[in-house]
């Protein structure tokens, strides 16, 4: 594997790369980089794939714009398209994993004739809601939810900045299936849920006595410098555009992915947790008619790629031997 930084015409963008052969993309969520995809990238390139997981915008080693109005999913997918071109490649698979499945998905409703394929994980490809997101999240007078209270600027930017290590640490550890089942009102901590006013995200997260079997200490060092570097701003400003994105995604209501699609979710990951998913997860074939599997990891929980390197890369080989018609008879 190698980094490479090369100036797209939008941004200046980091990325990991491997091998050669058709171009599989892999855009990380939050609050994660690149890396997130390690054991992916190593595999695909062994597989005959070349594997691109780049740093999105904000976030490591790539250009953090600092307008907050710069972080709309249209950015984004643009921003995959700009890679591709300066990559000189004409098409490839997106795969994404939290807001990265979310990029990944409107890449391929958008723009099919360049995205051939699409992989998610952990969050569904949902339609839009009648409401702005900021009108429908919910909030009381003692908390309020992850979303909104990362809306506010300055906010979790400054109390993510005051120790990323155990930010990042926190986060990882409380979203993991590590954490134990979720079940409604089972007082499981959770990231992604609600946050008290006054206190914060991380004074509810326990910091685990070890670390995640699944995130070695080399690992979380290296994430931890990237956020040192480039702080969380860049990362928060996706979640301080979902109502704009709500706005922008007008155009294509009612539009379907067309494209070949797999869908991939942990059994612990947190967004299961959110009343309705079940729901929206099945109900994915009318808004992806060709989508060929939607998958439960047993055990796993949000950080599904890294919790399970193994089942996530042989759903995904045979994902793209589905679409190539390709055998892997190493499996």
């Amino acid at each position: 594997m190698r980094e490479t930084l090369i100036d797209t015409r939008t941004i200046a963008m980091h990325f990991l790369e491997a091998g050669e052969g058709p171009l599989v993309l892999l855009c990380h969520g939050f609050p994660e980089t690149g890396r997130a995809w390690r054991h992916q990238v190593a595999a695909l390139a062994s597989a005959g794939y070349r594997a691109v997981a780049p740093d999105m915008r904000g976030y490591g080693g790539s250009h953090a714009p600092e307008g907050t109005d710069q972080y709309t999913v249209v950015h984004a997918v643009g921003d995959m398209v700009a890679l591709m071109d300066a990559l000189g490649e004409d098409r490839a698979v997106i795969v994404g994993h939290d807001w990265g499945a979310t990029v990944a998905w409107q890449a391929a409703l958008m723009r099919p004739d360049r995205f051939r394929a699409v992989a998610a994980l952990g969050v569904p490809m949902m339609g839009l809601p009648p409401l702005p997101p900021s009108r429908i999240f919910p909030r009381s007078g003692e908390a309020l939810f992850y979303t909104l209270y990362f809306n506010e600027p300055g906010l979790a930017d400054a109390e993510f900045a005051r120790d990323p290590r155990l930010t990042l640490l926190k986060i990882l550890n409380a979203a993991s299936g590590e954490a134990g089942p979720r079940l409604p009102g089972d007082g499981t901590p959770n990231p992604f849920g609600m946050v008290r006013r006054g206190v914060g995200l991380l004074a509810d997260l326990p910091a685990p006595p070890a670390l995640p079997a699944w995130l070695p200490e080399a690992e979380l060092d290296r994430m931890a410098a990237a956020f040192a570097a480039s702080g969380f701003t860049g990362a928060l400003n996706y979640y301080r555009n979902l109502d704009r994105n709500f706005e922008l995604q007008q155009a294509m209501a009612g539009a379907r992915v067309g494209v070949p699609a797999l869908f991939l979710i942990g059994e612990r990951d947190t967004g299961l947790s959110i009343p309705g998913m079940a729901e929206i997860i099945a109900a994915m074939p009318e808004l992806v008619p060709d989508l060929r599997g939607s998958h439960v990891i047993p055990d796993a929980g949000h950080w599904l790629q890294q919790e399970r390197p193994e089942d996530v890369t042989e759903a995904l080989l045979a994902f793209l031997g589905d679409v190539e018609g390709r055998l892997f008879s190493f499996l």
